[in-house]
């Protein structure tokens, strides 16, 4: 008699085409919706992309994008108006979703800040500002006006680079150089022999236009939305902006305020910021076929 066969051992489960590992950043994914957002994360870093989906109303409008994926072999598909919702986490997706990778933010080099300050680039820096759609509506400001560089600090309030940020931003996050400096005080500091470091506060400051010239970039440092900057960063800026108003409210939103400084350093570049460098950091566009992108507003 044939002795019975030991029992198997439990196989693994087998790991599907899907489930292979998607990079450094596989443990999550970011949630990219409307088509300002997506086309920029199509035009500038599409090797991002992971799956695509879009209502039927857009159908005229991703042709390109889904030929893309097709050549990737990376799903995409048509679906109704609940399941992009789902999929999305909001029902203000504009009928368009890419899920993708989430864009690398590497440490703030001091190296790397002084070759952009010899560009003449100036430099924004977010000390806890810790509203995602601020800081959505800062990126879409600055790529608008020509900034590309971005520095958010390691304070605890500060917002990340959330699903809400990148839908605020229209695409204007796919035009930022961003970084993320631990221990501001000390690194603004270091920086002051080659950048121009402006705080913000709501008074005790001087308007951004009635500053002396300086063949120095700016370095801007926007602060939390309740408390704004600490005392430790306010020491270690060279001069502190207030942007005057009439006093029937207390002060402007945060995003508000950047715009306006953006617009007066473009404006005004002998105060911290060489007029016409306008060009982005390169990006991995596949550049044939991108829609114009419109405004869902």
């Amino acid at each position: 008699m044939s002795k019975p066969k030991p029992p198997r051992q439990a196989r693994a489960p087998k790991r599907f085409q899907s489930e292979k590992p998607l990079g450094p950043h596989s443990e999550r994914t970011i949630k990219i919706a409307g088509l300002p957002a997506v086309t920029a994360l199509f035009k500038r870093n599409p090797d991002r992309i992971l799956r695509f989906f879009y209502e039927e109303q857009r159908v005229p409008l991703v042709g390109a994008f889904c030929a893309y994926m097709a050549r990737l072999r990376r799903p995409y598909r048509m679906v109704d108006a609940e399941e992009l919702a789902r999929i999305a986490g909001t029902v203000l997706h504009g009928g368009i979703v890419a899920v993708a990778e989430p864009q690398p933010v590497p440490s703030f080099d001091l190296a790397e800040a002084r070759r952009w300050a010899r560009g003449g680039q100036a430099l924004f820096i977010l000390d806890g500002v810790g509203n995602s759609h601020n800081l959505g509506a800062i990126a879409r400001t600055l790529a608008f006006f020509g900034f590309h560089n971005l520095v958010i600090s390691d304070h605890s309030a500060q917002a990340g680079l959330s699903d809400s940020a990148y839908r605020i931003a229209e695409g204007g996050l796919e035009y930022l150089q961003i970084r993320k400096a631990k221990g501001l005080p000390e690194a603004l500091k270091r920086l002051k022999h080659d950048y121009r470091i402006l705080g913000t506060a709501l008074e005790r400051g001087v308007p951004l236009e009635a500053m002396t010239q300086d063949p120095r970039p700016a370095a801007v440092v926007l602060g939390n939305e309740e408390e704004g900057l600490s005392h430790e960063t306010l020491a270690a800026c060279e001069a502190v902006v207030t942007l005057p108003g009439t006093g029937q409210v207390q002060s402007l939103n945060v995003s508000a305020t950047a715009a306006i400084l953006a617009y007066t350093l473009r404006a005004r570049p002998g105060v911290g910021h060489h007029a016409g460098r306008v060009n982005p950091p390169p990006g991995k566009s596949w550049v044939a076929g991108t829609p114009k992108s419109r405004s869902l507003e």
